[in-house]
């Protein structure tokens, strides 16, 4: 019996993955000019995000645009990739970190936006980071059990109000050293969006198998990274050695099960920061030439940063080709899932 929650599929296939990139670049020196003032009285030095995350920039929607409007474009944009129409659509996820307020559910107007029928279910699924990929796990069950045709899952991620509310906190007078580094990790956060139709792959030879997705958990670390509407806090050094060590720990436990993930064409990672992704080659052993990398130029997109790689990096993918998504999610949950491309 290993640690590890094991779900094999069995006629689930990815017949598109889409990005929307936020419209606007933001450098990292942007964070060095608002905060000036803080870290020449706390002596620290300029260009943090860069050096300590490897964030070199993100981007932001401009003005008048709603992270659901780049859900619903991307929405659009896999749809017409895969060749199915709305109405055959049985089932929406929005699994996006970012919303408005506590009700009704996102999914609620990217559904309606995309014409999709009254008899399709609709729901948001929220596991930080994680959302998309359990959101693919929900769909592709619900296609091998015959439930559904077809499913859409969406992310739409804007945290600049957490970046309004972290900048005017950390210009206070009586900010400290701890208070920023708490609050570092908000800084990293970056806007965009994605969206993937899963349909049977029964009736699409060519589409990309959804083989199936082997999680864990280590709950007990749920307090290492909290966000609410007004910011979010992380103890980034217990998150690294916690998540990076649950990666690993169901990484071994896979590989009892009959997982085989030594050897694959491409991994694809939740984009965190240059420190989580160096601790992760050295504790999970992945090949960093098989690892893009998106955090540099998108920062971390929440639960759209994984699909928007896998979007990004899905031009250079060839027939045939072994995929691995992988990531952790504040709680902690660690999750990987493999596509046969």
């Amino acid at each position: 019996m290993t640690g590890n929650s094991s779900i094999r599929h069995q006629n689930a296939a990815l017949l598109a993955i889409t990005k929307v990139e936020a419209d606007e670049v933001v450098p990292s020196s942007h964070a060095d000019e608002v905060l000036e003032d803080t870290f020449a009285r706390l002596k620290m030095p300029k260009g943090l995000l860069q050096r300590l995350a490897g964030v070199n920039e993100r981007r932001v929607w401009s003005p008048g645009r709603h992270f659901t409007d780049g859900a619903v474009e991307a929405g659009e944009a896999a749809l017409a990739r895969a060749g199915v129409r709305p109405d055959q659509v049985g089932l929406l996820i929005n699994a996006s970190v970012t919303r408005d307020g506590y009700e009704p559910a996102v999914s609620v107007s990217v559904h309606h936006r995309l014409g999709l029928a009254p008899s399709a279910l609709n729901f948001d699924v929220t596991n930080a980071c994680l959302g998309f990929v359990n959101g693919l796990t929900i769909a592709s069950t619900m296609i091998d059990s015959g439930a559904i045709d077809y499913a859409v899952v969406v992310a739409g991620e804007d945290p600049t109000p957490w970046h309004r509310e972290t900048y005017e906190r950390l210009q206070g007078p009586d900010v400290t050293r701890a208070d920023v580094v708490r609050e570092f990790a908000t800084l990293t956060l970056g806007c965009g969006a994605a969206a993937a139709v899963v349909g049977p792959a029964d009736r699409h030879p060519e589409g990309h198998r959804i083989a199936g997705s082997v999680t864990r958990s280590a709950t007990e670390h749920h307090g290492l990274c909290i966000g609410g509407f007004d910011g979010m806090y992380t103890d980034a050094t217990g998150l690294l050695k916690h998540g990076v060590g649950l990666l690993a720990d169901a990484w071994h436990d896979a590989h009892q099960d009959g997982w085989e993930w030594s050897a694959m064409d491409r991994y694809i990672g939740h984009q965190v920061s240059m420190s989580h992704t160096n601790k992760l080659f050295q504790d999970v052993g992945i090949d960093p030439e098989r690892f893009p990398l998106t955090f540099p130029f998108w920062g971390n997109v929440a639960a759209a940063a994984l699909p928007m790689t896998l979007a990004l990096e899905a031009e250079r993918l060839e027939r045939e080709d072994r995929v691995l998504l992988l990531g952790v999610g504040s709680g902690l949950n660690a999750t990987y899932m493999e596509i046969d491309w």
